[in-house]
Order: C-alpha cells, then structure tokens, then sequence
C-alpha cells in the first residue's frame, strides 16, 4: 500500500510536470505573435504591447482552467503558490503579454491563497494544542519577503534573459531536490511509525496466554474536542494579525505613492529606503521576542525544537529577503523559498503549507491591489481564473488533508511542494533557455541595462 501510494504521487506529479512542459514547447513554437514577449515579471525593461484576450469559450481557455485548478490545488498544499506555472500558461497558452500575465498570477495566487488560509483557520493543529498558523514565523518573514519582493522588482529591470534563466534552473531545481530528499526521509520515518503502530493494534496476549481482542488504552495527553467555531476563533489571533496588515499597509501605500514620482529622483529612492526601516523594525521585533523567549526556556514552534541563536536568526532574515527578491525577479512569488526554509527548520507538513499560504496572502494581495491601481489587468478575466483558484484552493486542502490522515503521511504534502517548483522550473526554465537562444540567432544585447533609463 506504501509503495502503491508513493508511486502514484510520484507518476502524477512527474505526469503533470510534463504535460505542462509539452503544452509550453508546442504552443511557444506555434504561438508566433507572442514569440517577442518576455514570460518573467522582469520584463518591464522591454517595450511590450498590453494584449488581452477576450474571455470566451474556447480550448485555450479550457487548457488554462486545468492547468490553473491543478496549479493552484497543488501549490497552495505545497505552500509554494503556483506563480512559475501560472506566467507561461497565461503568455503561451492564453495569449496575454507578459505584463499582464504576472498581474493575472498574482490575483490567482492571492485567490488560492485566501481561500487555504480561510480553510486552515478551520482545521485544528494535528500535534499540539496550539493554532495551525505560526504568528511568530510569519512576522519573522513577512516584512522581509515584502522588501525582497520590492528590490526584486528594482533589479527585475536590469538583469538580462540568460542570468534569470540561470537563476531559475539553479534555483528551483537546487530547492525541488532538496525538498524531494526530505520527502523521502520523512516517508520512511512515516513507514517505521506505522508498523510500529501496527504491530501495537495487533491483538495482544496477557501473562496468562489470554487473549485480549480490541484492547483500548486512554491517550496519555487526551485532546478536548472542539467545535468548528471555536477552532476558528482559537487559531485567530488579532494582534499578529493587525500588525501584519500595519506592515502590508505600510508598503503598500509607500508602493503607490512611488509610482508617481518621477524615477531616479531623490523622493523616489527616499521612499524606497524608507521601506528598510518598517521591515527591519518589525523583524527586529519579533527576533528579539524570540531570542528572549529562547534564552528563558527551550522554544519549541510547530513541534520542532529550534535554537533562536543571533546565526539562526540571521539566517532567516537572509531567507526572507531572498525568497522575495527571487519572488520579484521572476514574478513567481516567494513560496518558492518559503516553504522549503520552513520544512528544513523543522516546521511540520501541514503548519508550514498553512504558515507559507498565510504569508503568500499577504505579497500576492500587495501586488493585486498595486497592478490593479495601475490598470495592469483585464477585470473578467482576473475574476474568472481568481474564481477557478478560490475552488481549487478549497479542493486541494480538503482532498490533500483527507489523503494524509487516511495514509497518514504529511510526506504527501512535501512531495507536492516538490513537484510544483519542478514543474515550475520546467516550464520557465525551458522557455527562458529558448528566448536566449533566439536572443543570441538576433544578436540583441545580453548585458545588463541601466535602472534609470529603464524605468
């Protein structure tokens, strides 16, 4: 049953990853109106022509309904989004400019995002009787994965194809592999435990050879059960959440005002540097709660011991930033980098799927607002794949926490983070290597371009 299990998610995700490798080189060989438009976000150093398709009935549109559900079902488990796949799909399959793809894959990640973390809300935590969303690691990484994201944009605009493509392979290969690995260690440490507990469910025989059928023991720290209303209000806290929408404000607002003023200007890079202060004064915040707590007794997060030393702390801080950075380099998001740091720290499947979709809802819902001021996407459209990612988002967390306590294997859930950062770097990776390739035939410059004269 074991083997049966892994071999079946192992084909689906490499199934699903190859589909959407397929569909990406046979529409980008046939799509030659579209073969000048650039996939990644970072495409705002190129002139590109808004182009948006009208929403009606068509293969395309059933093709990109698929793709985007299975997406979104399956990064939002993952907690790593779905943007890698999202962006190709809307440019080759759909036909929308690259501008307006990554605008579209923001409002579907913010859709799915919205909707798992609304579903998570409603779930108890499977170990401990704590909420199933970490406040404390989602405003340790919050406020620098919204400024990554923000320097991600501004070096979006200088950067050429080749290095971006390099650094999606490097990337998102380096962390699919690892988190596979991960997935294999805890599947077999899930192996041992079963048969383990097997063997005890087995009926046992007394000291006088009786036999004892159905024999029941208490559990040793028996669980009170609660009701759907109180699970939701125990996983709510308002004070973490409050000052995570103060953080999320405090970009945002910076972001829109930056937007009219003119590039390069002194007020320009005043408000960009004024974005360092909030997210270090926040991060700073919460890494000295933490350290403090540390210090005091061993802290313990999601059922992982981790030691809150200033190198551990650091470590994070660097992990935010990059994963933003990454996130908007490449208009994939930084769940990428996310949800793989919060697995190899320690946090459990399920509460670093929630905690990484919690904090996902949070940079994707920033750049909607933002793309939607700036008139950056079509409105039905937008509605339409946010709806298809809103249920699919609902769909992959019920079915998904469904398998794993049927199986009982959150491993499931790490090989599906695994799989979509796969299918991600396929899909990207192959179309960014293409673009370079047609790049060096036209002989374009590959350098890197100026940031003011690309604004």
């Amino acid at each position: 049953m074991a083997m049966a299990t892994r071999g079946f998610v192992f084909y689906l995700l490499s199934g699903f990853s190859v589909a959407i490798t397929l569909s990406v080189l046979f529409l980008n060989s046939n799509v030659g109106s579209h073969s000048n438009e650039r996939i990644f976000l970072s495409s705002s150093n190129s002139v590109t022509e808004k182009v948006w398709p009208k929403l009606e009935f068509s293969w395309r549109i059933v093709l990109a309904t698929v793709i985007g559900f299975l997406g979104s079902a399956c990064g939002t488990v993952g907690g790593v989004g779905g943007g890698g796949i999202f962006v190709p799909m809307l440019t080759l399959i759909v036909g929308f400019d690259t501008k307006s793809a990554a605008a579209i894959s923001k409002c579907m990640i913010m859709g799915a995002s919205a909707s798992s973390v609304w579903y998570n809300l409603r779930v108890p935590h499977p170990t401990k009787d704590v909420p199933i969303l970490d406040y404390d690691l989602a405003l340790l990484f919050q406020p620098m994965l919204l400024l990554g994201i923000t320097v991600g944009v501004a070096l979006s605009v200088v950067f050429p194809y080749w290095l971006i493509t390099v650094l999606i392979i490097i990337l998102f290969l380096g962390t699919s592999s690892r988190s596979f690995f991960k997935g294999i260690q805890m599947w077999k440490e899930e192996t041992d435990l079963n048969n383990e507990l097997a063997k005890q469910n087995e009926t046992l025989v007394n000291s006088h050879g009786e036999l004892l059928i159905d024999a029941e023991y208490e559990p040793l720290d028996p669980r009170e059960d609660k009701s759907d209303l109180e699970i939701l209000r125990f996983n709510l806290s308002w004070k973490n959440i409050l000052l995570l929408l103060a953080v999320w404000a405090s970009f945002l607002l910076i972001q829109i005002v930056k937007n009219d003023v003119a590039p390069c200007g002194i007020w320009y890079w005043a408000l960009f540097f004024s974005q360092f202060p909030i997210a270090l004064g926040v991060f700073g915040y919460e890494a000295v709660k933490l350290y403090t707590e540390h210090k005091k007794r061993t802290q313990y997060i999601c059922g992982a011991s981790i030691e809150w030393t200033p190198m551990h702390i650091a470590f994070c801080a660097f992990c935010g930033i990059l994963g933003g950075t990454v996130g908007g380099l490449l208009g994939s998001g930084g769940g990428f980098i996310l949800g793989p740091l919060l697995l190899e720290i320690g946090v459990i499947p399920q509460v670093a799927s929630a905690t990484a979709t919690f904090v996902m809802m949070f940079s994707s819902s920033l750049s909607v607002v933002e793309f939607y001021l700036l008139k950056r996407f079509p409105i039905p459209y937008a509605l339409y794949l946010m709806a298809v990612s809103v249920l699919a988002g609902f769909w992959g967390q019920y079915f998904i926490r469904k398998l794993v306590a049927i199986l009982k294997r959150a491993s499931l859930i790490v090989f599906l983070l695994s799989g979509v950062i796969f299918a991600s770097a396929l899909t990207m990776g192959v179309v960014g290597i293409e673009k370079s390739i047609t790049m060096i035939q036209n002989h374009e410059f590959m350098g890197f371009l100026g940031f003011c004269s690309s604004q």
